[in-house]
Protein backbone atom coordinates (compact mmCIF):
# COMPACT_ATOMS: atom_id res chain seq x y z
CA UNK A 1 0.00 0.00 0.00
CA UNK A 2 3.00 2.46 0.65
CA UNK A 3 4.61 1.48 -2.64
CA UNK A 4 0.65 2.54 -4.71
CA UNK A 5 0.80 5.70 -2.56
CA UNK A 6 4.04 6.89 -3.58
CA UNK A 7 3.42 5.65 -7.34
CA UNK A 8 0.31 7.45 -7.42
CA UNK A 9 1.78 10.70 -5.79
CA UNK A 10 -0.43 10.86 -2.94
CA UNK A 11 1.00 12.35 0.68
CA UNK A 12 -0.96 10.11 3.10
CA UNK A 13 0.46 9.10 5.86
CA UNK A 14 0.05 5.44 6.72
CA UNK A 15 1.05 3.67 9.62
CA UNK A 16 1.01 0.16 11.56
CA UNK A 17 -0.64 -0.82 15.20
CA UNK A 18 0.46 -3.79 16.90
CA UNK A 19 0.53 -4.56 20.53
CA UNK A 20 3.50 -5.97 22.61
CA UNK A 21 2.28 -10.13 20.98
CA UNK A 22 3.45 -8.65 17.84
CA UNK A 23 6.84 -10.57 16.86
CA UNK A 24 10.13 -8.47 17.11
CA UNK A 25 11.11 -9.47 13.28
CA UNK A 26 7.51 -7.95 11.98
CA UNK A 27 8.31 -4.63 13.92
CA UNK A 28 11.68 -4.18 12.44
CA UNK A 29 10.94 -5.40 8.90
CA UNK A 30 7.99 -2.83 8.62
CA UNK A 31 10.63 -0.25 10.14
CA UNK A 32 13.08 -1.04 8.01
CA UNK A 33 10.93 0.09 5.27
CA UNK A 34 9.75 2.87 6.48
CA UNK A 35 6.53 1.82 7.52
CA UNK A 36 5.90 3.88 10.87
CA UNK A 37 4.67 1.21 13.96
CA UNK A 38 2.81 1.91 17.07
CA UNK A 39 2.70 -0.09 19.82
CA UNK A 40 -1.02 -0.21 22.04
CA UNK A 41 -2.29 -2.28 24.82
CA UNK A 42 -4.15 -5.78 23.86
CA UNK A 43 -7.67 -5.23 22.48
CA UNK A 44 -8.93 -4.08 19.59
CA UNK A 45 -10.67 -1.47 20.44
CA UNK A 46 -7.41 0.21 21.56
CA UNK A 47 -5.72 -0.78 18.06
CA UNK A 48 -8.43 0.40 16.60
CA UNK A 49 -8.63 4.24 18.56
CA UNK A 50 -5.24 4.28 17.61
CA UNK A 51 -5.31 3.59 13.63
CA UNK A 52 -8.08 6.20 13.07
CA UNK A 53 -5.03 8.79 13.69
CA UNK A 54 -3.68 8.30 10.57
CA UNK A 55 -4.80 8.49 7.01
CA UNK A 56 -4.51 4.91 6.71
CA UNK A 57 -4.18 2.98 9.58
CA UNK A 58 -3.83 -0.86 9.59
CA UNK A 59 -3.82 -2.98 12.41
CA UNK A 60 -3.88 -7.18 13.30
CA UNK A 61 -3.43 -8.48 16.71
CA UNK A 62 -0.88 -11.54 17.02
CA UNK A 63 -4.65 -13.82 16.98
CA UNK A 64 -5.43 -12.03 13.64
CA UNK A 65 -7.96 -9.97 14.57
CA UNK A 66 -7.93 -6.40 12.93
CA UNK A 67 -8.58 -4.69 9.54
CA UNK A 68 -7.41 -1.32 7.54
CA UNK A 69 -8.92 2.38 8.40
CA UNK A 70 -9.27 5.00 5.94
CA UNK A 71 -10.08 8.09 7.02
CA UNK A 72 -12.26 10.75 4.95
CA UNK A 73 -8.84 12.64 3.51
CA UNK A 74 -7.60 9.81 2.24
CA UNK A 75 -10.76 8.43 0.25
CA UNK A 76 -11.48 12.01 -0.64
CA UNK A 77 -8.06 11.78 -2.45
CA UNK A 78 -7.78 8.28 -3.70
CA UNK A 79 -11.36 8.94 -5.09
CA UNK A 80 -10.10 11.95 -7.34
CA UNK A 81 -6.88 10.29 -8.18
CA UNK A 82 -8.39 7.04 -9.63
CA UNK A 83 -10.86 9.26 -10.61
CA UNK A 84 -8.98 11.34 -13.07
CA UNK A 85 -8.35 10.97 -16.40
CA UNK A 86 -4.57 10.81 -16.68
CA UNK A 87 -5.29 8.18 -13.49
CA UNK A 88 -2.24 5.79 -12.63
CA UNK A 89 -3.07 2.10 -12.46
CA UNK A 90 -1.94 2.24 -8.95
CA UNK A 91 -4.55 5.12 -7.77
CA UNK A 92 -7.30 2.64 -9.30
CA UNK A 93 -5.61 0.01 -7.79
CA UNK A 94 -5.94 1.54 -4.17
CA UNK A 95 -9.27 2.72 -5.27
CA UNK A 96 -10.14 -0.81 -5.39
CA UNK A 97 -8.53 -1.63 -2.28
CA UNK A 98 -10.73 0.90 -0.40
CA UNK A 99 -13.31 -1.05 -1.75
CA UNK A 100 -12.30 -4.69 -1.19
CA UNK A 101 -11.50 -4.02 2.90
CA UNK A 102 -13.94 -4.42 5.06
CA UNK A 103 -13.18 -1.66 7.87
CA UNK A 104 -16.29 -1.79 9.73
CA UNK A 105 -15.17 -5.19 11.47
CA UNK A 106 -12.58 -7.51 10.91
CA UNK A 107 -13.36 -9.58 7.77
CA UNK A 108 -11.06 -12.86 6.86
CA UNK A 109 -12.67 -13.63 3.53
CA UNK A 110 -12.16 -10.05 2.51
CA UNK A 111 -8.58 -9.87 4.08
CA UNK A 112 -7.93 -12.99 2.08
CA UNK A 113 -8.90 -11.70 -1.05
CA UNK A 114 -6.85 -8.32 -0.50
CA UNK A 115 -3.31 -10.53 0.42
CA UNK A 116 -4.46 -12.27 -2.80
CA UNK A 117 -4.72 -9.69 -5.21
CA UNK A 118 -1.11 -7.77 -3.24
CA UNK A 119 1.00 -10.87 -4.36
CA UNK A 120 -0.49 -10.65 -7.88
CA UNK A 121 0.16 -7.47 -8.03
CA UNK A 122 3.67 -7.87 -6.71
CA UNK A 123 3.83 -10.76 -8.62
CA UNK A 124 4.95 -12.56 -5.33
CA UNK A 125 4.51 -16.45 -5.01
CA UNK A 126 2.62 -17.22 -0.95
CA UNK A 127 6.11 -18.54 0.02
CA UNK A 128 7.98 -16.09 -1.56
CA UNK A 129 5.31 -13.67 0.84
CA UNK A 130 6.29 -15.59 3.64
CA UNK A 131 10.18 -15.67 3.68
CA UNK A 132 10.47 -11.89 3.52
CA UNK A 133 11.42 -12.19 7.30
CA UNK A 134 11.49 -14.83 9.56
CA UNK A 135 9.77 -14.76 13.33
CA UNK A 136 11.87 -15.12 16.08
CA UNK A 137 11.06 -18.01 18.17
CA UNK A 138 8.67 -17.43 20.81
CA UNK A 139 6.97 -18.79 23.96
CA UNK A 140 3.75 -18.19 25.37
CA UNK A 141 2.32 -19.13 28.71
CA UNK A 142 0.52 -18.62 31.63
CA UNK A 143 1.06 -18.95 35.83
CA UNK A 144 -1.29 -18.58 38.51
CA UNK A 145 -0.95 -16.57 41.32
CA UNK A 146 -2.70 -15.29 44.32
CA UNK A 147 -3.95 -11.74 43.15
CA UNK A 148 -3.10 -11.39 39.29
CA UNK A 149 -4.33 -7.32 40.02
CA UNK A 150 -0.95 -6.51 41.87
CA UNK A 151 0.54 -6.63 38.59
CA UNK A 152 0.35 -3.12 36.97
CA UNK A 153 1.70 -2.24 33.11
CA UNK A 154 3.37 0.67 31.68
CA UNK A 155 4.35 0.96 27.75
CA UNK A 156 1.62 -0.86 25.83
CA UNK A 157 2.18 -3.25 28.29
CA UNK A 158 5.60 -4.11 27.59
CA UNK A 159 7.04 -3.52 31.49
CA UNK A 160 5.73 -3.64 35.00
CA UNK A 161 5.53 -0.74 36.66
CA UNK A 162 4.27 -2.15 39.81
CA UNK A 163 5.65 -3.69 42.29
CA UNK A 164 8.64 -2.28 42.28
CA UNK A 165 11.42 -4.39 41.48
CA UNK A 166 9.59 -7.30 39.21
CA UNK A 167 10.57 -5.46 36.27
CA UNK A 168 14.17 -5.13 37.52
CA UNK A 169 14.64 -8.71 37.68
CA UNK A 170 12.67 -9.12 34.48
CA UNK A 171 15.88 -7.23 32.88
CA UNK A 172 18.06 -9.03 34.80
CA UNK A 173 16.71 -11.98 33.16
CA UNK A 174 16.35 -10.91 29.84
CA UNK A 175 19.95 -9.75 29.90
CA UNK A 176 21.20 -13.17 30.28
CA UNK A 177 20.89 -14.12 26.46
CA UNK A 178 22.64 -11.47 25.17
CA UNK A 179 21.72 -7.76 23.71
CA UNK A 180 19.12 -6.55 21.42
CA UNK A 181 18.62 -10.75 20.98
CA UNK A 182 15.79 -11.38 23.48
CA UNK A 183 12.96 -9.22 25.16
CA UNK A 184 10.05 -10.84 27.69
CA UNK A 185 6.63 -9.21 28.70
CA UNK A 186 4.41 -9.84 31.68
CA UNK A 187 0.80 -8.85 31.77
CA UNK A 188 -2.16 -9.36 33.93
CA UNK A 189 -4.97 -12.11 32.12
CA UNK A 190 -7.93 -10.23 31.71
CA UNK A 191 -9.86 -12.94 31.84
CA UNK A 192 -8.51 -15.37 34.17
CA UNK A 193 -6.63 -15.14 37.69
CA UNK A 194 -3.25 -15.64 36.27
CA UNK A 195 -0.02 -13.96 34.92
CA UNK A 196 0.61 -14.63 31.11
CA UNK A 197 4.16 -14.52 29.79
CA UNK A 198 5.73 -13.83 26.61
CA UNK A 199 9.14 -14.63 25.83
CA UNK A 200 11.28 -14.52 22.58
CA UNK A 201 14.98 -15.24 21.62
CA UNK A 202 17.44 -16.41 19.08
CA UNK A 203 16.50 -19.86 19.35
CA UNK A 204 13.54 -22.09 20.63
CA UNK A 205 15.04 -23.40 22.98
CA UNK A 206 16.26 -19.93 24.73
CA UNK A 207 12.47 -18.33 24.59
CA UNK A 208 11.30 -21.83 26.19
CA UNK A 209 13.71 -21.37 28.97
CA UNK A 210 12.96 -17.67 29.48
CA UNK A 211 9.45 -17.74 29.54
CA UNK A 212 10.17 -20.49 32.56
CA UNK A 213 12.76 -18.59 34.30
CA UNK A 214 10.55 -15.38 34.38
CA UNK A 215 7.30 -17.35 35.13
CA UNK A 216 8.22 -18.57 38.06
CA UNK A 217 10.35 -16.09 39.20
CA UNK A 218 6.64 -13.91 38.86
CA UNK A 219 4.96 -16.16 41.35
CA UNK A 220 8.22 -16.53 43.86
CA UNK A 221 7.77 -12.27 43.91
CA UNK A 222 3.96 -12.59 44.19
CA UNK A 223 4.77 -15.36 47.25
CA UNK A 224 7.07 -13.04 49.11
CA UNK A 225 4.74 -10.47 48.69
CA UNK A 226 2.10 -12.33 50.89
CA UNK A 227 4.62 -13.44 53.27
CA UNK A 228 6.13 -10.42 54.19
CA UNK A 229 2.59 -8.84 54.78
CA UNK A 230 2.00 -11.71 57.75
Amino acid sequence: MKQLLEESRLSLNIGVVQTAYANSASTHFLRRHGVPVACVPTGVKHLHRRAEEYDIGVYFEANGHGTVLFSETAMERIQYAAGSDKASPSAVHLLQFTRLINSSVGDAITNILAIEAILRLQQLSPADWNNQYTDLPYRQLKVNVRDRNLIKTEDAERRVSEPVGLQDRIDGLVGGYGVGGARCFVRPSGTENCVRVHAECQTQREADKLAMEVGSMVVDFIEEMFTSKL
